[in-house]
């Protein structure tokens, strides 16, 4: 298995944030228990959480403060976060320890980059901020500077960050100046996790936690079965509840990543948010949208957006290599129609249409 959920329980339960019992914004009574359903923003999208709780309690002042700590340490969007402190530094700054959601997200990415050979980077950053999708600038480009994408492509490439290898004090140190780092491929799978962790650590098994998409599931729905996670259509002209597959999941996670959303058009040319490290080029292949499923959020989430970025046939071979990890992967054929391809294991969630 590829990730690192015993380090997410021993590091999270260290630091619990108490929440509040404030009046649950929706409840579904069953025979035995209350669901409860809580909805939020965070990292520049909305969260849905269900969960099943006798007591009746609502966590979601525990469940914000969780996630606001978080974004403190890897929002770019955020100036003062320990991301955007590093971002701006000149050869890199010294970690306390206590930065674990960053370090944790660090490590998890050193992971990916490496076992992908490079499709997953996230020092990918300042060519996310040139095409308009980053932090800085949210301007659509008017014509492509090729120069200028050969000159930020010489800053992407992790293995030039150093330090931080475990968690734990120590200096992260970077040979450039400009080297940034973006931790959108995961922090939300991360942060679904943390979430899923705080739920678990009050006893409660039963849950749905969605943060913007990404989701993971434990026990029972409401329902008495699995949890129905929809896939979307893949299309700009699709509405956005317009679902093109759904599978039945339960003690798992799911992640989708996909370029018929975040995007625009210059010149007839469209330009998606999925960055090529290898390019510098916003990634336009026939490969759709990527669902992952696997054992945490984190993952998946890393995954989908590799498997943006490799393609079909490249991603097909990465997730036949990877144990406990299936994909659903939607994509042009060559005749223009829309299809999809599915690993074996994913038949067992039940994937319908």
């Amino acid at each position: 298995m590829i990730h690192f959920r015993t380090a997410f329980v021993l590091l999270f339960l260290a630091s619990l944030v108490l929440s509040s019992c404030k009046q649950a914004d929706t409840t579904v009574d069953t025979a035995d228990a209350t669901y409860i359903k809580l909805q939020g923003e965070t990292m520049g999208t909305y969260y849905a959480i269900t969960y099943r709780d006798s007591l009746g309690r609502n966590l979601q002042a525990g469940i914000d403060s969780l996630l606001i700590a978080l974004n403190l340490e890897v929002s770019t969007y955020i100036d003062s976060s320990v991301i955007s402190r590093f971002n701006r530094s000149e050869k890199g700054m010294e970690f306390s320890g206590k930065e674990r959601h960053f370090i944790i997200n660090l490590i998890k990415s050193r992971k990916i980059f490496t076992l992908s050979g490079g499709a997953f980077d996230p020092t990918v950053m300042p060519l996310v901020n040139y095409w308009g999708f980053g932090y800085s600038g949210k301007e659509k480009i008017d014509h492509v500077d090729s120069a200028k994408v050969s000159s930020l492509l010489s800053l992407v490439g992790l293995s030039a960050v150093t330090g931080l290898d475990t968690l734990g004090p120590g200096w992260l140190s970077k040979p450039d100046p400009d080297i940034q780092l973006d931790f959108s491929a995961l922090a939300k799978g991360y942060g679904v996790d943390l979430v899923g962790l705080f739920l678990q650590s009050r006893g409660i098994v039963d849950f749905l936690v969605d943060i913007g998409g990404e989701n993971l599931t434990s026990g029972l729905s409401p329902r008495g079965g699995g949890w129905r996670i929809g896939i979307n259509v893949p299309s700009e002209e699709a509405a956005l509840n317009a679902l093109y597959s759904s599978v039945d999941l339960t003690d798992k996670a799911m992640a989708t990543s996909g370029n018929y959303r975040n995007l625009y058009e210059v010149d007839g040319v469209k330009y998606s948010h999925t960055i090529n490290p290898k390019t510098g080029y916003p990634e336009r292949r026939r490969l759709l949208s990527t669902t992952i499923v696997t054992a945490d959020c984190m993952t998946a989430d890393a995954l989908a957006t590799t498997c943006m970025v490799l393609g079909v046939e490249k991603a097909k071979e990465l997730i036949g290599s990877l144990s406990g990890v299936d994909a659903y992967l939607i994509f042009s054929a060559e005749d223009g129609t829309m299809t999809d391809w599915y690993s074996p294991g994913m038949a067992s969630y039940s994937p319908s249409r």
